[in-house]
């Protein structure tokens, strides 16, 4: 089972946004506050992908607003980015998070590809919509979500390139066919690591890959 049922076809923003708070696609609805939609404006020249909401964006229901989104945007700001025109969304709807006592933040667990197939048409269906110049995936999971299980942002990341063609990405993805695909780090693995600037400043750099037309 996938999300494909719950999708409307040609739907706008606004719409798919609405339609995506009724999908029963996998079963990680069933433990959360809401699915979180992507964010921001239809005409974006870059579209970011990340992993899945947080426990703040499952319960504030917009992606990249928790501890991670706060790296994010320091590292768009030093990469000469602006987060107000970019359009930021996750390969995963729904926050996938180990129980925890009550008032404690929920603790994040990697969506299984399964999941991921599952919420595929969501992510299909966005860049359809706003048809993105250029791609960010920021970690291993929205990268494998965007080029498939091969990919390996540690050898990959900071150079551009292309979207890959009908033959060669997974599935129906054809929302971007021009576009120039760079991957990063997750924010999240800034926050983990031990050198933390270290880590912040590559991402930093790769990030930069985007300053230039596309």
């Amino acid at each position: 089972m996938t999300a494909a049922e719950f999708v409307p076809d040609h739907g706008s923003l606004d719409e798919l946004r609405t339609a995506v708070q009724g999908c029963r696609g996998c079963g990680l609805y069933q433990d959360t506050t809401q699915a979180v939609f992507g964010e921001g404006p239809e005409d974006a020249r870059i579209l970011v992908v990340g992993e899945q909401p947080g426990d703040v964006e499952d319960r504030r229901g917009r992606p990249f607003v928790g501890p991670a989104g706060k790296v994010l945007d320091r590292a768009f700001a030093e990469a000469g980015l602006d987060r107000t025109t970019m359009y930021l969304t996750n390969a995963v709807k729904h926050f996938k998070h180990r129980p925890a006592a009550a008032g404690k933040r929920r603790l994040h667990q990697t969506p299984d590809r399964s999941e991921i197939v599952a919420c595929r048409p969501w992510l299909v269906a966005e860049f359809e919509v706003v048809r993105p110049a250029q791609v960010v995936a920021l970690g291993a999971t929205a990268a494998k979500a965007l080029l498939g299980p091969s990919f390996r942002v540690t050898k990959q990341h900071g150079v551009p390139l292309p979207w890959p063609s009908s033959a060669d990405r997974p599935e129906d993805f054809n929302g971007a066919p021009e576009a120039v695909l760079v991957a990063t780090i997750h924010p999240s693995a800034v926050l983990r690591a031990d050198d933390r600037e270290a880590m912040f400043a590559g991402m930093v750099e790769d990030l930069k890959a985007l300053r230039g037309p596309a």
